[in-house]
């Protein structure tokens, strides 16, 4: 007994003065990083037992006998985390009792449409391909909203998530986050907008993302709109009718792309679209419903590399601006 207890007054000695070193845990040769899975359900005089067998070269019993002294074995979390180079004990323990999970992220980019979404979670590293199966509507009966369309109902930013998250959560936030936008931004609106709902200014927010090749030219271009909603003029807007083209636009649209009637042909057709094009960021939220006070009812991209349109109050300016920076004359 004696020898036994001496044996574990040494071993925790040891492990006390090890800990207490600035001596960082050696990790597999060459390994940049090391990835570790605590599973659910291991109990905390386990957790060092699952360390060394993913890779980290450390005495067992030292580190076992460094846990339980700590006493906050207990309070170790499930997670995925990642170890790199030059991480002390002391971080690790730290680490793991805070439950300071590897996060993973994946951009959602402004003017992307449903596709592009599902592609991008689809790509995503480590994110639980829940939504693969589903089609867009049962995507969004399983988001909680039954017979709404997916357009545009989802913010795009950067959203981070632990290994292993679903994709359905996260869209579930995405959602979140784009109806909390969307109140906000219907919430400053101009009281003489022609905007009858916070539904309109999604949809015409989503327009005004697509057009928008200079982020200052956003206001103007929601400002066009605007005027063109308020005195009944059709829209016009190509992104609007390619939406409605589906897989049967092949990047070049023709003339008789804008005279085939689609519901989101807004050459044939008053008014807004039924639903959103795209993702609209903030900034084409804000410019839906605050557009920038202008006469102009029409514009064209200048084509001189910077993303700047060229507006104009009257058709016969527009066509002048047309000849000059589409047709070169």
């Amino acid at each position: 007994m004696k020898v036994f207890l001496l044996a574990v007054l040494l071993l925790s000695a040891a492990s006390l003065w090890w800990v207490h070193q600035p001596m960082p845990l050696r990790l597999q040769p060459g390994s940049q990083a090391l990835d570790l899975d605590i599973e659910p359900g291991i109990p905390g005089s386990k957790v060092a037992a699952v360390i060394v067998a993913n890779g980290v070269q450390v005495p067992l019993p030292l580190l076992q006998t460094w846990f339980r002294l700590s006493g906050q074995s207990r309070q170790i979390k499930a997670g995925s985390y990642e170890l790199r180079p030059g991480i002390t004990p002391r971080i690790l323990l730290s680490m793991l009792v805070r439950g300071e999970e590897t996060l993973k992220s994946v951009t959602l980019v402004e003017g992307w449409n449903f596709l592009q979404v599902r592609q991008a979670l689809q790509k995503a590293e480590n994110l639980s391909p829940d939504t693969a199966s589903l089609s867009p509507d049962a995507i969004m009966e399983k988001l909680g909203r039954p017979g709404v369309h997916p357009e545009g109902r989802f913010f795009p930013e950067t959203y981070t998530y632990a290994k292993g998250s679903s994709d359905l959560a996260l869209l579930q936030r995405a959602a979140r986050i784009m109806d909390k936008r969307l109140d906000a931004a219907w919430s400053l609106r101009n009281l003489d907008t022609p905007l009858k709902s916070p539904e309109q200014a999604l949809i015409l927010a989503s327009i005004v993302e697509k057009e928008t090749g200079k982020s200052s030219d956003r206001g103007l271009i929601g400002g066009v709109f605007t005027n063109r909603l308020r005195i009944g003029m059709p829209l016009q807007t190509d992104p609007s009718v390619i939406y409605g083209l589906g897989a049967a636009f092949d990047g070049n649209l023709r003339k008789r792309d804008l005279q085939t009637d689609t519901p989101y042909n807004t050459y044939t057709r008053g008014g807004l679209p039924p639903t959103p094009i795209s993702m609209p960021g903030k900034a084409a939220l804000l410019a839906a419903v605050q557009p920038a006070q202008t006469q102009a009812l029409y514009f064209v991209a200048r084509n001189d590399g910077s993303g700047a349109s060229q507006f104009s109050d009257n058709l016969s300016e527009h066509n002048r601006a047309v000849n000059k920076y589409i047709r070169g004359q």
